[in-house]
């Protein structure tokens, strides 16, 4: 039977079959096979890097070069382009608030910016018609909206209203697919709230909604249905009630007969290099106290928003904590930005290589060099020659395939780069080496190679501190392993107390 020989309410309101993508070689989605019914709210779960960010591009129209086929009401459909999925009746709301709003304009002007944007030289732009049309969809949403506010500028409205802003213009479209990616990352409890109202609306309208959410709670309540990505690839689907230890063991940790994690292994530790004592992550939770030792990897495993990436920065000054206090053995410790932390021996492989660690069309060596310019340079000027040696000494030391030091980060693959920016913070020893998010985007030998260096440190005296979602990549690394929810330690074992099973069912147990 062919689609349009289908009863309607059979008919997905989008439907994806083998969609795959790559980037430089690397694949990031495989064969992806997705239908989404009209009138249900489907989560998209995935660890960072699992390729939800890729998916919700393609259906946006954001990347088209893809392959196997997106389906519009069970006919092939071409996005190529935003504009084209917006037509076809796909709208995004974005994590990033910000990319939704045009400043300068009033509420009411951004409520129908769209309209605005395609009626050009329009009666239709006259103010009094623009009032009457932000009336009129913010009604139908009962936001509860006076023509007070709507006639202010948009920049005076707080978080929680410019987030329902953005999705009211969305829903004044009538779409087929509505995509809500981390929609309450914002937001508080009662706003929250409110945007869960609106979600149920949607749906009881028939509208689909494919809702991204690390927020599991959220999930249980609004979801008719949830789909786990891991590596590019689906590998849970799930129909309500929801088995959550299934879902979290298809997003964070690989089959059992598939994983290399070796047993986290006891009384390898030594001294204490970094001691936390009433330490808040994040707003709203309890303060936490944490010792970090020298000879160990300390496995740190959490969801998206469980306040790994609030510790690394904290600890490298970039983010300093505002309650608690710090030692670094045994002395006072307070970085109030990076340059503290560099010089006392701290140092931090960030979540984001790209925005926060390597600069771009810059060689190998330069990148490597960069944070200690000072100790390879005299009277101003650099030491070329002993920069060219350490970026020569990185390449020799984990393997990093490139042309030579000279290379530019671009030329290199993810792997490589992500080696290059570990090598960096070895360049100088480190009392604390600090990786967040280490094996993002590599592939499993980058990974090994990542993961023996950072174990050869630690048995070399250093303190290590890795910060995953994945269970198995923390398995495989770590001495010790402390699991982080909501801000807080729910876990914190070594050797037998820290098996696989055990440490999944702490994460499941904390949501």
């Amino acid at each position: 039977m062919s689609p349009t020989e289908r009863p309607l309410e059979h008919i997905p309101a989008v439907g994806l079959t083998d969609v795959s993508m790559a980037f430089g070689g690397k694949t990031v989605l495989a064969a992806v096979t997705l239908d989404i019914a009209p009138g249900s709210v489907v989560a998209l779960l995935g660890a960072n890097g699992a390729g939800k960010s890729t998916l919700i591009k393609i259906l946006s129209g954001v990347h088209t070069d893809h392959g196997g086929e997106v389906r519009i009401a069970g006919e092939p459909a071409a996005l190529h382009s935003p504009l084209a999925a917006r037509r076809l009746g796909i709208q995004t709301v974005h994590q990033r608030i910000g990319e939704g709003i045009v400043p300068g304009l009033s509420v009411a002007e951004n409520l129908v910016f769209e309209e605005l944007a395609q009626a050009r030289g329009n009666p239709f732009l006259n103010g009094r018609r623009v009032l009457a049309r932000a009336r009129e969809i913010q009604a139908g949403l009962d936001l509860g909206w006076s023509d007070s506010l709507l006639r202010r500028d948009v920049s005076e409205l707080g978080i929680s209203d410019r987030q329902l802003l953005i999705l009211a213009r969305a829903l004044a479209t009538r779409p087929r697919l509505l995509i809500l990616d981390e929609p309450t990352s914002a937001l508080s409890a009662a706003e929250a709230e409110r945007l869960f109202t609106l979600v149920e609306k949607m749906r009881d309208d028939g509208i689909a909604v494919l809702y991204v959410s690390h927020r599991l709670g959220e999930i249980d309540a609004l979801a008719d249905r949830l789909v786990v990505l891991r590596d590019g690839r689906l590998t849970e689907d799930q129909a309500k009630p929801f088995d959550w230890d299934s879902a979290l063991r298809a997003m964070l940790a690989q089959a059992q007969e598939a994983t290399t994690a070796r047993p986290v292994r006891e009384g390898s530790a030594g001294d204490v290099a970094l001691s936390l004592k009433g330490v808040r992550l994040l707003e709203g939770r309890a303060p936490l106290d944490l010792d970090i030792r020298t000879g160990e990897v300390t496995g740190v495993v959490g969801l998206l928003g469980a306040g790994k990436t609030e510790l690394a920065r904290g600890l490298f000054g970039a983010d300093p904590f505002t309650t608690g206090s710090l030692e670094l053995d045994g002395r006072p410790y307070g970085p109030r930005r990076p340059a503290d932390a560099i010089r006392a021996g701290v140092h931090l492989v960030p979540e984001d290589r790209h925005a926060d660690a390597l600069v771009p069309g810059w060689s190998l060596a330069r990148n490597i060099s960069l944070p200690f310019l000072k100790s390879l340079s005299r009277a101003g000027l650099m030491n070329t020659a002993k920069e060219d040696a350490l970026g020569r000494d990185t390449i020799a030391a984990l393997g990093v395939v490139a042309r030579d030091e000279h290379s530019t980060v671009e030329e290199l693959s993810g792997g490589n780069q992500q080696k290059v920016v570990v090598g960096r913070w070895l360049a100088e020893t480190p009392r604390v080496l600090i990786l967040d998010e280490p094996f993002r985007g590599v592939d499993i030998g980058a990974r090994r190679d990542i993961g023996r260096r950072a174990r050869a440190l630690a048995a070399e005296g250093a303190a290590v501190l890795v910060l995953s979602a994945d269970v198995d990549e923390v398995l495989e690394i770590a001495d010790r392993v402390v699991v982080l929810a909501a801000g807080e330690i729910h876990l914190d074992a070594c050797g037998e107390d820290a098996e696989r099973d055990r440490v999944i069912q702490t994460i499941s147990a904390s949501v």
